[in-house]
């Protein structure tokens, strides 16, 4: 059963499939032969890219700054799904929107997050269902990363080699992420090793940082937050003395600014999950992403300043 973030009108999922038939295809791409790969967002676009190198074309159905939990798909979608030679999803009910386009495309499919330790939202309407937010966490890309080099080799097993030396170097940058986020979260008080963010998307982070996590709400929603979700975070903060608390690039902030007015605790700036920048952005590919996150929280919870650019607004 789908999600509650994820459903859409059958009927318009009808409309698109009926309306993708007679499309036309982009001409500028007719003279490329590799194998098309398409990612349902930005961030797995960008991971694919690193392993497949030049041997692959792998495009995004979401664009850069787009909100993905509730996104709607279009006509032109079902079309690049019906042309893809490989499908890549997150899985984890993230997409649930895409399933019907896999299932009439023909295309191979393979969910990335396959093998990742999940961890189900603990509370609110979406209590028991996983997690989606696997991708925030360096190790759990590892594993991203294992599951694209094994269906790249499988699309075009001539270059396996070249998929597979790709991603054990992307792999190595990966885990250099995670160790310096350990290494320095580590130089704080345990009961300081607190993350608070709007939106409860740093689950995988925090658990493989060794931080304990506190959110407004457990995914993305239009509603402001309630009363009692602020008082909630408000008890976190002070009870914890959090110095520092963030929100997500794709959400308001104010709800969060009323902790801050409340605690004194420090706005520590905005942290990415769902989408990548622009090229002049502060987080076009993933690693810059992650590391952006990474050296925010850092520089929020133990006060030092952040690297240039970690705290910049696209």
């Amino acid at each position: 059963m789908p999600k509650p973030w994820t459903r859409i009108a059958g009927s318009m999922l009808a409309g698109a499939l009926l309306l993708a038939g007679c499309a036309p295809s982009a001409g500028n791409e007719a003279t490329d032969d590799r194998p098309v790969v398409l990612t349902t967002f930005t961030v797995l676009a960008d991971v694919a890219e690193n392993v497949a190198g030049d041997h692959l074309r792998v495009e995004s159905i979401t664009k850069v700054g787009s909100e993905i939990h509730g996104y709607e798909p279009t006509p032109g979608d079902v079309r690049r799904a019906a042309d893809a030679d490989l499908v890549l999803d997150n899985g984890l009910g993230l997409e649930a929107w895409f399933s019907r386009f896999v299932q009439d495309s023909g295309a191979e499919h393979v969910v990335v997050s396959d093998g990742v330790e999940v961890i189900d939202i603990a509370e609110d309407a979406y209590a028991g269902t996983p997690n989606p937010h696997a991708w925030m966490s360096p190790l759990n890309v590892q594993v991203y990363v294992d599951n694209m080099v094994e269906a790249f080799s499988a699309l075009d097993p001539e270059h396996a080699d070249d998929f597979a030396a790709n991603g054990e170097a992307y792999a190595a940058e990966l885990q250099a992420v995670q160790d310096d986020l350990v290494a320095e979260l580590e130089t704080l008080p345990a009961e300081q090793r607190a993350l608070v963010t709007c939106e409860g998307a740093f689950s995988y982070l925090a658990r493989d940082a060794g931080l304990t996590e506190q959110y407004l709400w457990a995914v993305n929603a239009e509603q402001q937050a309630t009363p009692q979700q602020v008082a909630g975070v408000i008890a976190f903060v002070e009870e914890n003395t959090v110095p520092a608390v963030f929100c997500e690039s794709t959400v308001s902030d104010a709800a969060m600014q009323q902790v801050v007015d409340a605690t004194g605790a420090q706005f520590g700036g905005t942290l990415y999950v769902d989408s990548l920048s622009e090229p002049d952005g502060p987080v076009p590919t993933y690693l810059d992403l992650v590391r952006h996150d990474a050296d925010l929280i850092v520089a929020g919870l133990t006060g030092r300043s952040p690297e240039v650019g970690a705290g910049a607004d696209p």
